[in-house]
This record gives structure tokens, sequence and C-alpha cells, in this order.
């Protein structure tokens, strides 16, 4: 059999409970890389000054807004609306600025929610606890394979002696098939660590440390943990406004810090859509900005629920 299509040695095991399993490779990769933007955050303090929080506010509109909410979430992952591919591949690089995955990586991951939402097939359903689905799910390398790639195993030798990949799982994602034929995204996910590690070097010859800690320590872990309150907060507290036969809620003040990621009860019921605030006082900054690259003629057959379909599930709902 190919190498390709083994499972590594450390995957040939049954699953454990999360607490006693084994910590892979992988595991401990992202477990590390994460501990080290938090352990910078605790200089932030002492390393204020406006210019280097203005930097860090900048960079969360960059990489929030044009790069997980517009790029990764509404444009790669859902396809709700097109931009020109050069704009495209821009917001998607805003994204990688993050440091919550490539794109493919990130996108299969978000797919496979979408198509297990709140079962034992969910990268991160709350059904294994809130702490689980916000972040805890990101150190399970072995189920969320098993997950997400359950029919494709890699050799990652070679990819293991690469510095600059940062990947999440042992497996290629099968749900990616339309970004892994391009090859802006083959590279990105060759390359990922060396983006994040030049905005920084970048950062820190211009601003220095208080630029460093806090154009990218502190605004990746901000940016982290708005957008895992998605994957936790909104499938936990809030209001379901559509019977989604799933645990997505509306949460009003997730949307006001995730640019309107937060109406995810609306996305669930009709995820395709690029409007996430169906109703007028659901502010909705990620459909302000799609409605603004329309208007000038840059994001073009921008998908919203019908009447029709909005009908259907209010009708839906009555009969229930």
């Amino acid at each position: 059999m190919e190498a390709s299509k083994q499972e590594p040695k450390e995957m040939m095991k049954p699953p454990r409970p999360y607490e006693r399993r084994k910590w892979t490779k992988l595991d401990k990769d992202i477990a590390c890389s994460l501990f080290l933007v938090h352990l910078l955050c605790i200089l932030a303090p002492f390393q204020f000054n406006w210019s280097a929080f203005w930097v860090a506010f900048v960079l969360y509109i960059v990489t929030g807004l044009f790069g997980m909410t517009l790029s990764y979430h509404r444009n790669l992952a859902h396809k709700s609306f097109k931009l020109p591919k050069w704009l495209e591949y821009l917001f998607a690089y805003c994204g990688v600025q993050a440091l919550q995955g490539d794109p493919m990586d990130w996108v299969s991951t978000h797919r496979c929610h979408h198509q297990f939402v709140d079962t034992e097939r969910d990268p991160h359903s709350p059904i294994r606890g809130f702490w689980f689905s916000h972040i805890l799910w990101l150190f399970d390398s072995y189920n969320l394979t098993k997950k997400v790639c359950p029919k494709y195993f890699s050799n990652f030798q070679k990819l293991e002696r690469n510095i600059f990949v940062l990947f999440s799982k042992h497996g290629k994602p099968e749900n990616v098939a339309d970004l892994e034929k391009q090859a802006f995204y083959r590279f990105i996910h060759q390359t990922y660590l060396l983006h994040p590690i030049v905005l920084a070097v970048i950062l820190y010859v211009v601003g220095g440390i208080p630029f460093l800690v806090w154009g990218m320590a502190v605004r990746i872990v901000v940016v982290l943990h708005f957008t895992l309150m998605v994957n936790s907060v909104c499938h936990i507290w809030g209001k379901q406004s559509w019977t989604t036969g799933d645990m997505s809620k509306n949460n009003w003040w997730v949307s006001l810090i995730t640019f309107g990621e937060g109406w995810h009860n609306n996305h669930h019921a009709f995820e395709y859509s690029a409007k996430f605030g169906l109703e007028w006082w659901q502010l909705d900054f990620g459909w302000y900005m799609i409605l603004f690259l329309q208007a000038i003629g840059v994001a073009t057959h921008v998908k919203l629920p019908s009447q029709s379909h909005m009908q259907n599930a209010t009708s839906r709902q009555t009969r229930r």
C-alpha cells in the first residue's frame, strides 16, 4: 500500500478519552505555537503605546474582517460571492496572518462542521463540552483527522522537515478539491508559517518590541478567541430564530466583535448566504463590506436567501 494511504503508527491505536489520550507531534506543535503567542501577551501592559495599539487594531480589521470573515468563511468555505482572483488571493493572504491555519486546512474543517454539525463527526461540537468546542479540539489531531479526513492519510515525514509548515491533521482532506487545484493555495499550505514570521520581522523593524507584542501576539490571540467563540458560545448561548436541527444560536455580542459572524443560527439556516444579519437591526459588518465590493463592481454572484426559501423555513417552524 502506498505511504500516502497508510495511517501513521500513532494513529493505529484506538481513540482514547481526551484526558487520557497520547499527544501527537502535531498536537504539541499547535500547543507550543499558541502557548507562545499567549505568553507574549503578558508583556502587553509593559509594552503599550498608542502607535502599537493602532497597528494591532488595523491588523485586527485586516485579518479578522477581510481574512477570516470575508475570505476564509464566506468566500472560500461557502462560495457566497465571487471576487477577481487577485482580490480573492489578497483577502486569503490576510487570513493567513491570523494564524488559524492555511486556507485549505481551515476550509476543510469548516465544511466538515456544516456537514456533521453537532454530531460526533463535528470537529468542534459542544456536545463534548464548552472548552473542547472552543479550543481543545485544536490539540486532538487524531480525532480531527478521523472526522475531516476519514479516507486519506499522508506520509508527513517530508513535511515535518519543513519548518514553515503548520498543519493540524495527519491526512489529506477530501472536501477542498476546488482549492487544491490552485497553485496559490498549495504554495500557502507548504510555506504557511513563513508569512506570519515575515510580518513579525517587519513589525519589529518598524516599531520594536511594542509593535511585535501588540501587532502579532495580542492581535492574534484576540482574533483567535473571537473566532472560536462562534464555535463555542454560538452553539450554547443565544436565540434560535430558525429551526435548523442543530444547536446554533444567534448571539448579538459575538456578532459585534466578529463582524457579523455571531448571527450563527441565521448562517446555519441559510449557509450559502453572504448576509448573516437577516434583520435590519442585526449588525453585519461583513455583509456591509460585501455590499461595498458589489457596488464598486468587484464582488459578483452574491448569494442571498430568496423570499420563498425563507417562507418555507418559516412554514417548517410553524408546523413543528
